[in-house]
């Protein structure tokens, strides 16, 4: 299997889907113990429920899973959240600090993951980034997650249906958080919050430099919002995720539109 999958739009918008990848070589996954093997921390079905919002969009998916390594999580191993519980650039636990290994990974396999999975994911999304920035004079990277709502390991209490993130404003224009922000607190039967304990990962913060024209905002759902349950089997509930996808539609759409205000030439 290829380790990342491109689809071609001309709109000024590129979804990142990180981590909606299943794919682990049999040589990766023969050191996963039990637990590691349920794949639990998957975005499950996150590129389905972004599937043909609208029209002319580009999307680059990581078709390995984050257990292989982490797309979203910065190569050289540096932290995200200093001082509060994550995983890493290929993690050694699950979401709720359980091991996943057998026989965890050596340095050695580390950067061999880099090269053969991380890399080919990110030249495929910088490419794609510059090709639309160079054809509009701009271009939106809209970083598409998903996230059980209940995970005390990670955050107290239950995780908002939207948490859009952009590092405190510095990821994007002004613009784009207010048009997200404005559009997920008026979605009736939901609930929002801004930079609060998911602020960007690594992508929208490597990626994200508005004054070059390049913006990045991400989106990380409650997967109680599209999902029946969060567990096992992870089941995609038609009804929830057709009362959610308008509202993904009308954020695209309004970001989409933004050219204007954004130095745009299409």
């Amino acid at each position: 299997m290829t380790p990342v999958s491109v689809t071609q739009g001309a709109g000024p918008i590129v979804l990142g889907l990180p981590h909606a990848g299943t794919f682990v070589p049999d040589d990766i996954k023969v050191a996963l113990n039990e637990n590691g093997r349920k794949l639990a921390d998957t975005d499950w079905h996150i590129d389905r429920l972004y599937d043909g919002l609208i029209a002319d969009i580009t999307t680059v998916k990581a078709n390995f899973h984050r257990y292989v390594i982490d797309a979203n999580r910065d190569p050289t191993g540096v932290g995200l959240y200093p001082g509060q519980n994550t995983t890493t650039l290929v993690p050694t636990t699950d979401f709720d600090g359980l091991d996943i290994w057998d026989t965890p990974p050596t340095d050695t396999q580390i950067d061999a993951r880099r090269i053969a999975f991380h890399a080919p994911y990110h030249a495929a999304l910088s490419a794609e980034l510059s090709r639309l920035q160079e054809l509009h004079g701009f271009v939106i990277l809209f970083d598409c997650h998903s996230i059980r709502a209940d995970i005390p390991f990670l955050f107290d209490g239950t995780l908002p249906d939207f948490n859009i993130g952009t590092n405190m404003g510095v990821t994007c224009a002004p613009e784009i958080e207010a048009v997200t922000t404005g559009i997920c607190n008026a979605a009736a039967g939901y609930t929002s919050t801004v930079n609060s304990r998911f602020k960007g990962g690594w992508t929208t913060r490597y990626y994200g430099q508005p004054d070059s024209g390049i913006h990045a905002i991400q989106l990380e759902l409650a997967q109680s919002s599209y999902l029946h349950d969060e567990a096992t089997p992870w089941t995609y509930d038609h009804a929830k995720a057709n009362r959610l996808r308008p509202h993904l539609t009308e954020t695209l759409t309004a970001l989409a539109n933004l050219s204007p205000t954004l130095g745009g030439t299409s």
